[in-house]
């Protein structure tokens, strides 16, 4: 029997909100006469928004407390972007649902008004990323421009940006598309060259294992077969390298049919040394083949990548928790 509200926790930034909200909705829809309450719970990203995600280190910077207040009973469900939830997840939660994927891509925000592409960027102009990869991507891309952190919840990146702090910014095109705000986007990145980060642009429902079964009903009704294995075989080579979300690695997996396709990246932080593997596999086996492609990064060169950026940022290690998709 459920619980009547279901509390659901989530951070608190106005992203994490409408995320939530949406997923509140989808269940209520799914199971009349049920209500879903939110319940906020600061994170260790949220309460440091000086120092850039890369110096901070650590594994589920968005996702600990909220998982450790599901697992305290102190709420039923709990909704994250999957791109923040680690490969090992907190002993005792299950990942529930991944509802179908948002655009997975990046995008670049320039000045409201201004039109505004990487490739148009004058030389010298400052780009702002809370992310490695991106950053990584952008010196790969344009070694000529000055890529600087920046933190911040989405609305607060572009109001920098419009405030002339930076020239552009780079988000994860599903955020600013949740937010409504597909307006501002000046340019999305090709995903022929520019891979996102693992997960992105999906949502991950977690709840805890012991009530699995409980919650069955709303999670079948939520869950996207394809999105669940896309996103299973991008994560796949992040545990297969041993690479947290904060490291630069790029995953993407399309299902066709019964088929899953994956491409990968790692890329160092100055963009000097970028090495790319793909791969084809069953949908009904992502693992597989995210440890395939994992494999051939590494003959080529990506574990020395990651072994020199992990000792550059000497990052927490995590307490070891189940493997999921």
């Amino acid at each position: 029997m459920l619980t009547n509200p279901l509390r659901l926790g989530t951070r608190g930034s106005q992203l994490a909100l409408t995320q939530s909200r949406w997923v509140a909705d989808r269940i209520e829809a799914a199971i009349p006469g049920q209500r879903v309450s939110l319940v906020v719970i600061g994170t260790s990203g949220d309460s440091d928004q000086e120092r850039p995600l890369s110096e901070i280190g650590g594994v589920g910077l968005f996702t600990r407390e909220v998982d450790r207040a599901l697992l305290a009973g102190e709420v039923d469900l709990a909704v994250h972007s999957l791109k923040d939830l680690p490969t090992l997840l907190e002993p005792g939660v299950c990942l529930n649902a991944v509802p179908v994927r948002e655009d997975a891509r990046d995008v670049l925000i320039g000045r409201d008004g201004v039109a505004t592409t990487l490739s148009s960027l004058p030389a010298g102009s400052v780009v702002g990323t809370g992310s490695l990869r991106r950053a990584a991507l952008v010196r790969a891309t344009r070694g000529d421009l000055d890529v600087v952190s920046i933190r911040g919840n989405v609305d607060t990146r572009i109001r920098q940006v419009d405030e002339r702090r930076f020239a552009a910014t780079l988000l994860a095109a599903a955020g600013v598309r949740r937010m409504g705000w597909s307006h501002r986007i000046s340019e999305v990145l090709d995903l022929g060259g520019w891979l996102p980060a693992p997960g992105q642009g999906a949502l991950a429902v977690v709840v805890r294992e012991e009530e699995r079964e409980k919650h069955a009903v709303w999670g079948r009704a939520l869950d996207h077969p394809e999105t669940r294995s896309a996103v299973a075989a991008e994560r796949s080579v992040l545990h297969a390298l041993k690479a947290g979300c904060q490291l630069p690695v790029g995953a993407l997996g399309i299902v066709v049919g019964d088929a899953l396709r994956l491409r990968a990246l790692v890329v160092s932080p100055d963009g000097r040394q970028l090495v790319r593997a793909e791969g084809t596999g069953r949908a009904d086996d992502p693992r597989a083949l995210g440890e395939h492609v994992a494999t051939l990064l590494e003959a080529r060169g990506a574990a020395e990548i990651l072994a020199q950026v992990q000792s550059d940022r000497n990052p927490l290690v995590s307490r070891e928790g189940k493997w999921q998709g």
